[in-house]
């Protein structure tokens, strides 16, 4: 059995959204997501069970509707001390619990191990990762859909951005950010993914640039990463553009950037190892002689949560498989000058890649 804490699996498995929650899964009585809750609707005997506190009473009946809900503030101990209680361990020794291990601290294991030693039964909690992770890596047509919203959102609020001459030389990159922002809040979006990223001029050189009340001048390179939550599923994307007019370095370096793009895009397709896409991009920047100027991996799966399994990295080992989706985003940055990224986020299919953010890769000169 395994006792899942990381909120984000908890709402995966269950349906369940509230800010503290905690999830027995017994092996028995098998939980696929969503449809496997609904399978259990009306059963009050199964052996997976979710715990809550007080706050989320109704939120929990009406979200996970199929399971048993705990009231209880200290969820992981309530799910297996009520398991214990109402099933008599198998066998003698200690009654093996699996808890995942990235998203409980140390203090918080501590705790829980004391708790259980009043537990029915002997309890022996055993650390385990990527249990859930590994089952959320592929996407089910509904999950791909509603990223696809979210990347509709996200291409619908940089449209409207360059509409209405918001990007343009007088403004700060946080007014920038802060108006995209509210565009995809005005497209659909519930949340947005991560603090939108608006670097002008060197700025742009810093990958993760935070925004800052530097003012966007004319001949600048823009770099924009950005992305929005929709029915709780994240969208990812990055454009680069230039202010008023480019010059030839500009120019040369955005279409690097666009062929490295454009390589790592053609190499997806299920089957694949991350590193092989990796590979395929970076070579294109190395050749040109700038390699040492692509300084992170090209990319990562989206779902859930905006960073998370698959990675698209030189160290990535395993295989991509059909309906993972993920990110292609290589960029080239020239510390003082000015820097370029491109990124897609995409479905991995059989024959190649599906790209869900459809905003237009030619160079645009705003």
């Amino acid at each position: 059995m395994l006792v899942v804490t990381d909120l984000v699996n908890v709402r995966y498995l269950s349906g369940f959204t509230g800010s503290n929650a905690a999830l027995l899964i017994v092996a028995a009585d098998p939980l696929g997501g969503a449809a496997g809750a609904d399978d259990q609707a009306g059963s009050n005997d199964s052996a997976t069970v979710l715990a809550t506190d007080g706050r989320y009473t109704e939120q929990a009946a009406q979200q996970a509707p199929g399971l048993r809900v705990l009231i209880d503030r200290d969820c992981a101990h309530a799910v297996i001390a009520d398991h214990f209680a109402r099933h008599t361990a198998a066998g003698p020794g200690r009654a093996p619990v699996g808890f995942e291990a990235s998203a409980m601290s140390v203090a918080d294991h501590a705790a829980l191990d004391h708790r259980l030693t009043s537990a029915p039964a002997s309890v022996e909690l055993v650390p385990t990762t990527g249990v859930v992770e590994g089952a959320r890596l592929v996407k089910d047509d509904g999950e791909i859909a509603l990223i696809a919203r979210a990347c509709a959102v996200g291409d619908a609020a940089l449209r409207d951005l360059l509409a209405e001459g918001a990007l343009a030389p007088g403004r700060s990159e946080r007014q920038v950010a802060r108006r995209l922002e509210w565009l995809m809040f005005e497209h659909g979006a519930e949340a947005i993914a991560f603090e939108t990223i608006i670097a002008c001029g060197a700025n742009s050189a810093i990958p993760h640039h935070r925004p800052t009340d530097d003012v966007l001048r004319h001949g600048n390179l823009v770099k924009m990463d950005f992305g929005a939550v929709v029915g709780g599923y994240n969208s990812d994307m990055t454009r680069t553009v230039v202010l008023g007019a480019a010059d030839a370095f500009q120019r040369d370096t955005y279409e690097l950037v666009r062929r490295a793009q454009e390589a790592g895009v053609a190499a997806v397709r299920a089957g694949v190892t991350g590193a092989e896409v990796d590979r395929a991009a970076r070579a294109v920047i190395d050749e040109a002689g700038a390699g040492e100027l692509f300084t992170h991996g090209l990319g990562h799966g989206v779902g859930l949560r905006v960073h998370e399994a698959p990675p698209v990295s030189s160290g990535a080992t395993g295989t991509l498989p059909a309906g993972a989706v993920v990110t292609v985003e290589p960029g080239v940055y020239h510390a003082g000058r000015g820097g370029v990224r491109i990124e897609d986020t995409l479905v991995v299919r059989d024959g190649g890649a599906e790209i869900l953010t459809r905003t237009g890769k030619d160079l645009r000169v705003v």
